[in-house]
């Protein structure tokens, strides 16, 4: 098992704490907007680093919770994907935005990967994508200087849409705050919007700890909180899209990956 696990002095190292919120916004009838705080981690995934021996617990991150071989490293599953797809970092720098794993759980709904060349410019952005099924998938993006960026969907995530249409991302690099947008287009229009924000904030145990205690359980709450709201249209009878019938299949990375 690989983990890497971030304290307080990596900050100089580009991994971070980020105090967040999320807002989930379906466009469709019936409409629905879900807004959920927490906090998050910006990894540097070169830099393994760790907490106090009392935290370590609560801030895992391991490469089973990603796509790829849960023996080698995030960074080493990462890469070889990126060389299949023709993206040659030359040992770049790599941050990720993500969850930690929490007490044994984690669940990332999107994971960012900001992958660099060796002088340090971008050379692309990875969004990886869970949903509650446990499958996964990766999207390469080339964002724009403006951090845009566009993708064609190809993933079920939720069984209230189609596996059609194309995200919008906006994704620029995270510096002292971070504004991720996804917009989803499909049949000519926006049926689903999620904003991912957050504020950098002292990566010391003290504030890490504070943290925990505002938000226990937090990769936990943020499952509990998805199906909930799958709950909530389902009593609506908003017409559940098969699996099978997504036209979607797993790919083997999905399959290996899946526990």
């Amino acid at each position: 098992m690989t983990t890497t696990s971030p304290r307080a002095s990596a900050a100089s190292t580009g991994t971070a704490l980020y105090r967040t919120e999320v807002v989930h916004t379906r466009l469709r009838q019936p409409r629905r907007r879900f807004r959920k705080q927490g906090y998050t981690w910006l990894v540097d995934l070169d830099t393994p680093v760790r907490l106090p021996r009392l935290l370590r617990a609560f801030a895992r991150f391991d490469a089973r919770d990603h796509i790829g071989d849960p023996t080698r490293t995030i960074r080493a599953n990462l890469t070889t994907w990126l060389a299949d797809q023709g993206v040659d970092l030359s040992g770049g720098r790599i941050l990720m935005l993500a969850n930690a794993r929490v007490l044994g759980y984690v669940f990332n709904p999107l994971t960012l990967y900001w992958c660099h060349h060796r002088d340090g410019r971008l050379a692309c952005v990875v969004a990886e994508v869970h949903n509650t099924y446990g499958e996964r998938h990766r999207y390469l993006l080339h964002p724009g200087r403006d951090g845009r960026a566009r993708t064609d969907k190809a993933f079920y995530v939720s069984p209230f849409l189609t596996v059609e249409g194309h995200y919008d991302i906006r994704a620029p690099e995270p510096g002292d705050r971070f504004d991720v947008r996804v917009t989803l287009h499909q049949g000519g229009r926006v049926v689903f919007t999620a904003q991912w924000r957050g504020r950098r904030v002292p990566a010391t145990p003290a504030r890490f700890a504070a943290l925990l205690i505002r938000f226990p359980l937090l990769p936990h709450r943020v499952s509990a909180g998805i199906r909930a709201q799958g709950l909530w249209l389902w009593l609506r009878k908003v017409p559940v899209v098969p699996r099978a019938a997504s036209g979607c299949p797993r790919t083997e990375h999905d399959r290996r990956g899946t526990r």
